[in-house]
């Protein structure tokens, strides 16, 4: 394991304490999971980008091509 310093606000630390407490768990431990989780979500082994989540719903429309362009298709849509 390596050691590592970082300085927290004042309203971080008593969320860090907080969160400890209800979880039972240590300030380095909730430290851990945060960045577990916040790294998951950047493209590691976690639940990964929405494309990844849509999985094989991507390209199962059958619509026009220029749906999200061509002015017909956005009437009564927006100001």
């Amino acid at each position: 394991m390596k050691t590592v310093s970082l300085k927290l606000t004042e309203e971080q630390s008593r969320a860090l304490v907080g969160l400890a407490k209800a979880q039972g768990a240590t300030q380095s431990e909730i430290i851990r999971m945060a960045l577990d989780s916040y790294a998951a979500g950047r493209g590691g082994t976690g639940r990964g980008s929405c494309l990844d989540l849509a999985g094989e719903l991507v390209g199962s429309v059958d619509a026009a091509a220029d749906l999200s362009t061509h002015p017909r298709h956005m009437k009564g849509f927006g100001g």
